[in-house]
């Protein structure tokens, strides 16, 4: 009997385990070759086997005539679950628009002679220039009337002017609240939010029910700095703000 029972308990585990294998391997599909179809040939093809296809870039090429699909990931007969989707890039076809200059004028300017011509705006990059003025388009990828492109995109690299001056965060902490106010703004530093702290309790004072700093008082230039953010020997740029709590 026992010898029975195992033979039975090891029949049914084989069983089990044949079953779930052809379970998940019952859903799995082999990946189509997509390249050279059009987009709805390829949507096609890939709703057969329980794929979708999703057109996520487009290209120029010299090969491959326009609106066909030029490559595709996963690759051709990769095995995989029903509804996975598969990425392709369609072709342009031969690159017949000519990239235009649009270096000198502003990002805005750039972005609307890009798309005029059909082309798209891809990445934009901003760098401090001290002698370049603020928003001018300083260079450009790719250069006007490249040949050879591979996708229609330009990106741009945009001046953001001259790097605004830096300061270290000075120690303002037990300073009256109006001296360091015209040290700030001195330096073209504003002051942001002024919270008041309540008063300290004395010794042997109970505890009462906190109240919310902005009901306590309101601060004066007497008022003496508790604390500050950003704190003291960190780097500000100029036109930043800085808050304070004081009391």
């Amino acid at each position: 009997m026992l010898l029975l029972v195992l033979v039975l308990m090891t029949v049914a585990l084989i069983s089990a385990l044949t079953a779930m294998r052809l379970a998940i391997h019952g859903r799995e599909v082999a990946i189509p070759k997509l390249v050279g179809m059009s987009p709805f040939e390829a949507e096609r093809a890939g709703a057969a086997s329980g794929l979708q296809v999703v057109v996520e870039r487009q290209f120029y090429s010299a090969d491959i005539p326009e609106g066909k699909i030029m490559t595709q990931m996963p690759p051709p007969g990769t095995k995989v679950r029903r509804g996975w989707s598969i990425r392709v890039a369609q072709s342009l076809g031969p690159q017949r628009v000519a990239i235009p200059d649009v270096t000198g004028g502003s990002e805005r300017v750039a972005e609307l002679n890009i798309r005029r011509r059909g082309l798209s705006l891809g990445s934009v990059a901003h760098v401090n220039l001290p002698d370049v003025p603020l928003d001018q388009v300083i260079s450009q990828s790719p250069p006007a009337n490249a040949s050879g492109v591979s996708a229609p995109k330009i990106s741009l690299l945009v001046s953001d002017g001259p790097e605004p001056p830096t300061y270290v965060m000075p120690n303002l902490t037990g300073q009256p609240l109006g001296s360091a106010m015209l040290a700030l703004q001195d330096a073209g530093i504003k002051v942001g939010k002024v919270s008041v702290l309540p008063a300290p309790l004395s010794p042997g004072e109970p505890q009462t029910v906190p109240v919310a700093p902005s009901a306590v008082s309101e601060p004066s230039a007497a008022s003496m700095i508790v604390t500050q953010t950003p704190a003291p020997g960190q780097k500000i740029v100029a036109g930043s703000a800085v808050n304070f709590e004081v009391r």
